[in-house]
């Protein structure tokens, strides 16, 4: 199981995730994001976004045929949700206020991912403001907290891990101008043993590097590769020096 490996790795290994939007590809491109991550895989695949018109289903089965790695869910609604994948991050929204994204989605979708068997790790997902607002935010109807308050991001991660989440995923969300800021990450880490995501804005290994100096026990990637898949090899070795 996928969230066993994640514990187990905690504080000793880094991992890296690639996310890949389904909207953003066609065949040829999943065929050749697939080829290049068969020879520098990441520990999982990501697969979601916040729209998402184009099957969910087709992509997994691409990737999945062509990496063997496994692929989890990364919903940004209901109609995202598939069986094809190994696993789903179940994504609790508990930076905003809008019960949709705190558990009304979550009931309305809990019959179905318990139909599948697919492995399931619930998760806080926390938005941070990192400068213009992103698309999360609009379809979410939420706001990101300020990157300045520490200790509302720090208190939230907390709550989170009381009520029974078992990671955090700290993101400026998709195509964010930066990423979270290494103290942030370095604060949340502090306050809490729950495995830490980072995602959102990062753009360069060097970053990569930082959110992991900083606490980041899995680093997501996933704009950059759209606009250079060789980088995806120096994300790895990035990884691979902890």
């Amino acid at each position: 199981m996928m969230y066993s490996k994640i514990i187990a790795s905690q504080n000793k290994n880094k991992m890296l995730v690639v996310l890949i939007d389904p909207d953003k590809h066609n065949k040829i491109s999943l065929l050749n994001i697939s080829k290049i991550i068969k020879q520098y895989p990441p520990d999982f695949i990501l697969v979601g976004g916040s729209l998402v018109s184009k099957s969910i289903n087709q992509t997994i089965e691409i990737i999945k045929e062509e990496t063997g790695l496994p692929v989890f869910l990364f919903p940004g609604n209901l109609l995202q949700l598939c069986d094809k994948a190994d696993g789903i991050l179940l994504m609790s929204l508990i930076s905003g206020r809008n019960p949709d994204y705190l558990i009304g989605n979550h009931v309305l979708a809990a019959p179905f991912l318990k139909s599948t068997g697919m492995e399931i790790i619930p998760t806080g997902y926390i938005l941070i403001e990192t400068g213009s607002k992103t698309t999360v935010e609009y379809i979410s109807n939420t706001t990101a907290i300020p990157a300045g308050k520490i200790d509302i991001v720090v208190s939230t991660v907390m709550a989170g891990e009381m009520l029974g989440l078992k990671m955090i995923y700290l993101e400026g969300g998709s195509g964010a101008d930066s990423p979270v800021t290494k103290t942030l990450i370095s604060e949340v880490k502090k306050n809490s043993s729950l495995p830490l995501i980072i995602g959102g804005g990062i753009r360069t290994p060097q970053q990569a590097e930082e959110a992991y100096n900083a606490g980041a026990d899995i680093v997501v990637v996933g704009n950059i590769l759209e606009e250079n898949l060789s980088l995806l090899q120096s994300f790895i070795e990035t990884r691979d020096k902890f």
